[in-house]
């Protein structure tokens, strides 16, 4: 279990730096500075000498989209296949392993799938929001993975809190919808903050400021959830609760900052970073709020016996 808990905390590490990665990768327009798919300009490492002269990227943005598909292909793939391993290996300890490890696979084969299709559809918002998505998913199945793979601890209900799972499909939505207002060209459609364009109900006849309030407004459910959710969080996970509400708060102020700054490649990049790691601790609070490590279970078990 500890070899297992170690590769899928190595893999979410791993996985939130490929995200951020694909948001830079995003955000200085790289994402067709390689046409096809799965090579590079036809080369399974693009050398200058290998881009034709008009294709229009510098070579820094071939090279920002190139290492974004060797982490996904040379260092995640590996890691997972591992985790799939370990996890049939720790099936005497948690049953469920096993059908968690077969997911991670299956989503990583259908995260790659979707990589392809969003250079073949020209980077389309549906399919880059599709992509983010997929990913965020596989974060959450590796702090899933991460949180069953742990030995001792206290021991929780064996139920998922649904306000924690109302939380999660919300930040799920908001972070998709971000994809969505950057593709779009959406990202000011609203040039004012926190009122889209000083009011409260925008004109929403613009498909763009309609997207960037539907954004908004999914950003304001998931803070006022959270709040909610960090109210009635047992104590032993109040601290976790409450670091994930100070991260959607810097959050939220990230992205009018984003505004404020008239789209701030920088400010983005945060903007997106912290979503990222908002997102990993909401899944870990998920996780958490339904159930302890069998081992932890059945030594409260053993103990409740004891005292009896």
């Amino acid at each position: 279990m500890t070899a297992l808990r170690g590769a899928a905390g190595g893999a979410i590490a791993l996985t939130f730096g490929l995200i951020v990665l694909g948001a830079w990768v995003r955000a200085t327009g790289s994402g067709l500075s390689c046409p096809d798919w799965p090579m590079c300009y036809g080369h399974w490492l693009p050398l200058p000498a290998t881009i034709p002269p008009d294709a229009g990227y510098a070579y820094y943005q071939v090279l920002s989209e190139w290492l974004h598909r060797l982490v996904a292909g040379v260092l995640l793939g590996p890691l997972v296949l591992l985790i799939a391993a370990l996890s049939w290996l720790a099936r005497g300890a948690n049953p469920r392993l096993p059908a968690y490890g077969l997911t991670l696979v299956l989503l990583l084969l259908v995260q790659a799938g979707l990589g392809g299709l969003t250079v073949l559809d020209q980077n389309s918002p549906w399919t880059v929001a599709l992509h983010l998505s997929t990913a965020l998913l596989l974060f959450s199945l590796l702090w899933l993975i991460f949180e069953r793979a742990r030995p001792v601890g206290p021991a929780c209900g064996g139920a998922i809190d649904p306000l924690a799972g109302l939380v999660w499909l919300l930040a799920l939505g908001t972070m998709a919808s971000a994809a969505m207002v950057t593709k779009s060209g959406a990202a000011l459609a609203c040039s004012t903050w926190p009122l889209c364009d000083g009011a409260l109900v925008p004109d929403l006849g613009n498909p763009l400021v309609r997207l960037n309030f539907v954004h908004r407004l999914l950003a304001l459910a998931t803070g006022v959830a959270m709040l909610a959710l960090v109210v009635r969080t047992p104590s032993g996970l109040r601290p976790l609760a409450g670091s994930a509400l100070a991260l959607l708060i810097a959050q939220i102020g990230l992205g009018g900052l984003f505004v404020l700054l008239d789209a701030s490649l920088w400010a983005g990049l945060v903007h997106q970073a912290i979503g990222v790691l908002t997102f990993g601790l909401l899944s870990w609070l998920l996780w958490r709020s339904g159930g302890g490590a069998p081992a932890v279970r059945e030594h409260a078990a053993h103990a409740r016996l004891s005292r009896a």
